[in-house]
Protein backbone atom coordinates (compact mmCIF):
# COMPACT_ATOMS: atom_id res chain seq x y z
CA UNK A 1 0.00 0.00 0.00
CA UNK A 2 1.74 3.48 -0.99
CA UNK A 3 0.27 6.21 1.16
CA UNK A 4 0.82 9.81 1.06
CA UNK A 5 3.76 9.29 3.16
CA UNK A 6 5.31 6.77 1.69
CA UNK A 7 5.31 9.28 -1.36
CA UNK A 8 6.53 12.32 0.11
CA UNK A 9 9.44 10.04 1.66
CA UNK A 10 10.42 8.99 -1.72
CA UNK A 11 10.23 12.37 -3.26
CA UNK A 12 13.31 13.98 -2.81
CA UNK A 13 11.13 17.92 -3.10
CA UNK A 14 9.35 17.25 0.05
CA UNK A 15 12.37 16.09 2.62
CA UNK A 16 11.30 19.56 5.00
CA UNK A 17 7.43 18.78 4.75
CA UNK A 18 8.39 14.87 5.93
CA UNK A 19 10.66 16.53 8.84
CA UNK A 20 7.80 18.53 9.64
CA UNK A 21 5.13 15.84 9.42
CA UNK A 22 7.64 13.54 11.46
CA UNK A 23 8.24 16.60 14.43
CA UNK A 24 4.55 17.00 14.65
CA UNK A 25 4.04 12.92 14.93
CA UNK A 26 1.37 13.07 12.35
CA UNK A 27 2.93 10.26 10.33
CA UNK A 28 0.50 7.85 11.78
CA UNK A 29 -2.21 9.73 11.00
CA UNK A 30 -1.46 10.19 7.84
CA UNK A 31 -0.89 6.87 7.08
CA UNK A 32 -3.99 6.01 8.24
CA UNK A 33 -6.81 4.74 5.66
CA UNK A 34 -7.87 8.20 5.50
CA UNK A 35 -8.89 9.36 2.48
CA UNK A 36 -7.03 12.36 2.84
CA UNK A 37 -6.50 14.94 -0.01
CA UNK A 38 -3.33 16.48 1.18
CA UNK A 39 -1.72 20.17 -0.43
CA UNK A 40 1.68 19.88 0.19
CA UNK A 41 4.28 22.09 -0.02
CA UNK A 42 7.62 21.33 -1.57
CA UNK A 43 11.06 22.19 -0.43
CA UNK A 44 10.76 25.31 -2.43
CA UNK A 45 7.47 26.30 -0.78
CA UNK A 46 9.29 26.04 2.79
CA UNK A 47 12.26 28.06 1.19
CA UNK A 48 10.07 31.02 0.93
CA UNK A 49 9.22 31.21 4.55
CA UNK A 50 11.43 34.21 6.17
CA UNK A 51 14.71 32.82 7.96
CA UNK A 52 14.51 30.68 10.91
CA UNK A 53 10.80 29.85 10.91
CA UNK A 54 11.04 25.67 10.21
CA UNK A 55 13.61 26.02 13.50
CA UNK A 56 11.28 28.31 15.62
CA UNK A 57 8.00 26.07 14.48
CA UNK A 58 10.13 22.39 15.35
CA UNK A 59 10.10 24.05 18.83
CA UNK A 60 6.78 24.84 18.62
CA UNK A 61 4.54 21.81 18.05
CA UNK A 62 1.28 22.93 18.73
CA UNK A 63 1.48 25.48 15.81
CA UNK A 64 3.23 23.66 13.53
CA UNK A 65 0.94 20.53 14.08
CA UNK A 66 -1.84 23.53 13.22
CA UNK A 67 -0.38 25.17 10.14
CA UNK A 68 0.18 21.17 8.98
CA UNK A 69 -3.47 20.37 9.60
CA UNK A 70 -4.26 23.12 7.70
CA UNK A 71 -3.10 21.67 4.67
CA UNK A 72 -5.21 18.83 5.25
CA UNK A 73 -8.85 18.25 3.62
CA UNK A 74 -10.68 14.93 5.17
CA UNK A 75 -11.76 13.33 1.53
CA UNK A 76 -10.16 12.58 -1.57
CA UNK A 77 -10.62 15.10 -4.70
CA UNK A 78 -9.30 15.63 -7.38
CA UNK A 79 -8.82 18.64 -9.39
CA UNK A 80 -12.24 17.63 -11.43
CA UNK A 81 -13.71 16.67 -8.30
CA UNK A 82 -13.14 20.51 -7.37
CA UNK A 83 -13.71 22.41 -10.13
CA UNK A 84 -16.64 24.67 -9.50
CA UNK A 85 -16.08 24.41 -5.49
CA UNK A 86 -14.95 27.63 -3.35
CA UNK A 87 -13.83 26.33 0.04
CA UNK A 88 -13.06 23.59 2.10
CA UNK A 89 -12.60 23.06 5.19
CA UNK A 90 -9.29 21.80 7.12
CA UNK A 91 -8.29 19.03 9.41
CA UNK A 92 -7.33 22.34 11.00
CA UNK A 93 -10.60 23.63 10.80
CA UNK A 94 -10.19 26.30 8.80
CA UNK A 95 -11.39 27.19 5.53
CA UNK A 96 -9.14 27.08 2.03
CA UNK A 97 -10.60 28.97 -0.20
CA UNK A 98 -10.28 27.30 -3.96
CA UNK A 99 -9.71 29.06 -7.44
CA UNK A 100 -9.81 26.92 -10.21
CA UNK A 101 -9.87 27.73 -13.84
CA UNK A 102 -8.23 27.87 -17.22
CA UNK A 103 -5.42 29.62 -16.12
CA UNK A 104 -3.95 27.45 -13.26
CA UNK A 105 -5.38 25.86 -9.39
CA UNK A 106 -5.35 28.04 -6.44
CA UNK A 107 -5.44 27.04 -2.83
CA UNK A 108 -5.41 30.35 -0.39
CA UNK A 109 -2.23 31.99 -1.34
CA UNK A 110 -0.64 29.15 -3.27
CA UNK A 111 -0.68 27.69 -6.45
CA UNK A 112 -0.88 24.19 -7.19
CA UNK A 113 1.86 22.89 -8.94
CA UNK A 114 1.41 19.88 -9.43
CA UNK A 115 -1.99 18.44 -9.32
CA UNK A 116 -3.80 14.34 -8.79
CA UNK A 117 -0.89 12.56 -7.12
CA UNK A 118 -2.67 9.53 -6.11
CA UNK A 119 -2.08 7.75 -2.94
CA UNK A 120 -3.90 4.35 -2.12
CA UNK A 121 -5.18 6.90 1.11
CA UNK A 122 -5.83 10.07 -0.90
CA UNK A 123 -4.83 12.86 -2.92
CA UNK A 124 -1.88 15.35 -3.18
CA UNK A 125 -1.75 18.76 -4.89
CA UNK A 126 1.49 19.79 -4.56
CA UNK A 127 1.75 23.49 -4.31
CA UNK A 128 4.40 26.37 -4.05
CA UNK A 129 3.63 28.23 -1.18
CA UNK A 130 3.39 27.30 2.81
CA UNK A 131 -0.71 28.03 2.97
CA UNK A 132 -1.63 30.88 5.88
CA UNK A 133 -4.69 30.37 7.88
CA UNK A 134 -6.31 33.68 7.29
CA UNK A 135 -7.61 35.96 10.53
CA UNK A 136 -10.91 35.15 11.57
CA UNK A 137 -12.02 38.46 10.18
CA UNK A 138 -11.11 38.09 6.82
CA UNK A 139 -14.02 35.84 5.52
CA UNK A 140 -17.03 37.73 6.91
CA UNK A 141 -15.33 41.62 5.09
CA UNK A 142 -15.12 39.53 1.73
CA UNK A 143 -18.30 38.31 1.76
CA UNK A 144 -19.72 41.69 2.88
CA UNK A 145 -18.34 43.16 -0.36
CA UNK A 146 -16.65 45.65 2.07
CA UNK A 147 -13.48 44.94 1.23
CA UNK A 148 -11.89 47.56 -1.27
CA UNK A 149 -8.99 47.57 -3.24
CA UNK A 150 -6.58 50.57 -2.17
CA UNK A 151 -5.44 52.99 -5.08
Amino acid sequence: MTTIVDIAVNNEGFSTLVTAVTAASLVEALQSPGPFTVFAPNDAAFAKLPAGTITTLVQNIPQLSRILTYHVVAGRYKKEDLVGVKTLISLEGSQIDLDISENGFEANNATVIAADIEADNGIIHVIDTVMLMRPHWFHPIMRSGMATNPS
